[in-house]
């Protein structure tokens, strides 16, 4: 039994195979993938793998489970074949690939992987079939048909026309002088050639893709006796310049080569590492604005955000890009990068003119568009891409342009194009006072503030912070989308036009003739002082003609009462302030007469205790006004909730007698009519 406690393990380990094995080591992105290519292609038989091929094309990329599911590279459609597995080979009458390829030496198995071109180019020197034909250890990258007959004419008649310096010294760099497999390919090593010692960049991606100086690994880990063939989809070349380099040579950097000198990013260009550089060319500079530009060049803060926001910290070759992926910049932004067919995408669009240039500290795109972060724009520029632009053209009918273009610190609350669907207010003194008064006198990010803070406007208000459980709001006005963080401003997308407040609660029911009797119900009830003293108040504000809704008998008598009227209006107020904005689902507020009041949200539609609010987000210097059309009754005074209060008076009293009675083992027994009521509570 010992003994078949210890073997089932090795049992199980066998059965399931290196996958399901504890201890060995992690299987890198490229082994992950061929498993799941090798897992989809089992039922055709053993060593068979799934492989996606672009229709229309000889491109085949082993599957992970995304992309198996979508059946798109590139947004190209795919379909799926079954072939061998990279090392297996037909039988023929057997299923699958059941067979490992024999194991030969190097120059034989460029035949057996397809490199045949690769083969005889090697027969071509003199040299090096022999040495890939005896002793040693090897690794070469062997070039696909395909990758030689897409050289430029002009490229390949100098390598054939001098086979024993040129196509030798080619076919050398594509060769390590040791095995390297697939699991020792990490991402940004480097691989020392037999060319002159020249580095070969390795990037393995974490989609699977190996690229070996951004040429695509297509067969991996074929075995020789000698060493290991890895089939790759380009030729290879070497690499000599490092990023700044390439731009000081390039005449269509002439733009880009001056704003990196003038932001010191040389230094980081030229140094170790691996970028991708997102070049813009002359062109690209040349399609913004003449201002915008000089502004920025002008600015060494703005100009260095500006280039970090084409540097990404990784270096990310075109051929490792089949799907949509966000890549984090220097600046600190997210670029979604992406590829349509043989286009790559920056943020969905097709800008790049020139990919995968190589430099030995990463890799260089050209791209014709400038990719200006909003950390280098001013608050009209940051509208530009925001749905606010509504309220940005009354800024400016306003005169207010010089706040929005300038180097002042500000915050910008600017009401989305939403809130302006009936029309937009006529431009005059009150109009321009209030658009000041969404200007906040710094620059803020929506992270930093709290509740009850106090926030000063351009045009003299002091505006306060509200914290909700779900919502963040500055007065009657909430944030409706993430900051938007210019070079000297910020820009606050609300979902309203905010009105700042405007004297205490008093004052706003005094100035609104529709409160004239609750206004007199209040000073009859001795809460003038309350409600204008500071504090934070919700309000919900019964207008005259919910006071004349009210029987005149019960009316009458409610205004004889200041007790009983006091007690009512107290249930009115909330004790802390909330806004329509921050209502959600349901909150329970707790009253100043200290029963809860439930107001609710829904379809844009405010309730407090199920009554229609009729006008909301009144606000005031210490609190917020609600208009409702009806006068709400607190629960102690609604017939059936008193009833319900009364029996369970009465129940708990007859539950402590029968308690009494069975404590003291009396003989008194409760009255059957009392017992039969008590059995009656219960249920």
């Amino acid at each position: 039994m010992a003994l078949l406690g210890r073997l089932l393990p090795l049992a199980l380990a066998l059965a399931l195979g290196p996958a399901a094995t504890p201890a060995g080591p992690a299987r890198s992105p490229y082994q992950l993938v061929l498993q799941h290519s090798r897992l989809r292609g089992r039922q055709h038989g053993p060593n068979v793998c799934a492989v996606q091929k672009l229709i229309g094309t000889n491109k085949k990329y082993f599957t992970n489970c995304k992309q198996w599911y979508q059946r798109k590279i590139c947004g190209k459609s795919t379909v799926i074949s079954y072939e061998c597995c990279p090392g297996y080979e037909k039988v023929p009458g057997e299923k699958g690939c059941p067979a490992a390829l024999p194991l030969s030496n190097l120059y034989e198995t460029l035949g057996v992987v397809g490199a045949t071109t690769t083969q005889l180019y090697t027969d071509r020197t003199e040299k090096l079939r022999p040495e890939m034909e005896g002793p040693g250890s090897f690794t070469i990258f062997a070039p696909s048909n395909e990758a030689w007959s897409s050289l430029p004419a002009e490229v390949l008649d100098s390598l054939v026309s001098n086979v024993n310096i040129e196509l030798l010294n080619a076919l050398r760099y594509h060769m390590v002088d040791r095995r390297v497999l697939t699991d020792e390919l990490k991402h940004g090593m480097a691989l020392t050639s037999m060319y002159q010692n020249s580095n070969i960049q390795i990037h393995h991606y974490p989609n699977g893709i190996v690229t070996v100086n951004c040429a695509r690994l297509l067969k991996a880990d074929h075995h020789a006796t000698n060493g290991v063939v890895h089939l790759i989809d380009k030729v290879i070349s070497t690499v000599t310049n490092n990023i700044q380099q390439i731009i000081e040579i390039e005449d269509t950097f002439e733009t880009l080569r001056a704003a990196v000198a003038a932001s010191g990013l040389n230094t980081l260009l030229e140094g170790d590492g691996q970028y991708t550089l997102l070049a813009p060319t002359n062109e690209a500079f040349e399609k913004i604005p003449a201002e915008t530009l000089n502004r920025i060049l002008g600015d060494p803060e703005a100009l260095r955000d500006l280039l970090n926001n084409h540097i990404l910290k990784s270096a990310m070759c075109a051929e490792a890009i089949v799907a949509g992926l966000s890549l984090e910049t220097l600046e600190g932004t997210t670029l979604e990068v992406g590829c349509s067919g043989d286009m790559l995408t920056i943020n969905g669009k097709p800008i790049i003119s020139n990919k995968d240039v190589l430099a030995t500290n990463g890799v260089i795109h050209f791209i014709d568009e400038l990719l200006i972060p909003d950390s280098a724009k001013t608050l009209f520029e940051l509208a530009a891409d925001s749905d606010v632009s509504t309220a940005i053209d009354l800024f400016r009918q306003a005169g207010l342009s010089s706040h929005l273009s300038g180097n002042e610190r500000l915050t910008l609350l600017a009401p989305m194009n939403s809130v302006f669907k009936d029309g937009t207010p006529p431009i005059n003194a009150q109009t321009k006072n209030l658009l000041l008064n969404h200007m906040i006198k710094d620059q803020l990010a929506s992270k930093y503030l709290y509740h009850g803070q106090t926030l000063d406007t351009l045009g003299g208000k002091k505006l306060r912070v509200f914290v909700y459980r779900n919502s963040l709001c500055i007065e009657n006005s909430c944030i409706a989308a993430h900051d938007k963080r210019g070079r000297y401003g910020t820009l606050f997308s609300m979902d309203r036009v905010l009105t700042p407040p405007m004297g205490t609660v008093m004052d706003v029911l005094k100035g609104d003739n529709r409160f004239s009797m609750l206004v007199a119900a209040i000073q009859s009830a001795g809460l003038t002082e309350t409600l204008n003293r500071e504090g934070v108040y919700t309000v919900f504000a019964p207008t005259n003609e919910a006071f004349q809704a009210l029987p005149r008998g019960e009316l009458n008598k409610l205004m004889g009462n200041a007790k009983e009227l006091a007690n009512i209006l107290k249930y009115h107020v909330g004790d802390e302030i909330l806004v329509s904005g921050g209502i959600g689902a349901l909150v329970r507020l707790k009253s100043l007469q200290g029963d809860k009041l439930e107001v609710s949200s829904k379809n844009n539609m405010v309730s407090v205790n199920k009554e229609p609010v009729a006008d909301v987000d009144i606000m005031a210097t210490n609190g917020v006004v609600h208009a409702i059309s009806s006068v709400l009754q607190p629960p102690a005074n609604r017939p059936q909730e008193r009833g319900d209060e009364l029996a369970d008076s009465a129940l708990e009293i007859f539950k402590q007698a029968s308690a009494f009675s069975r404590a003291t083992q009396s003989s008194v027994k409760l009255a059957p009519v009392y017992q039969r009521l008590l059995e009656r509570m219960r249920h």
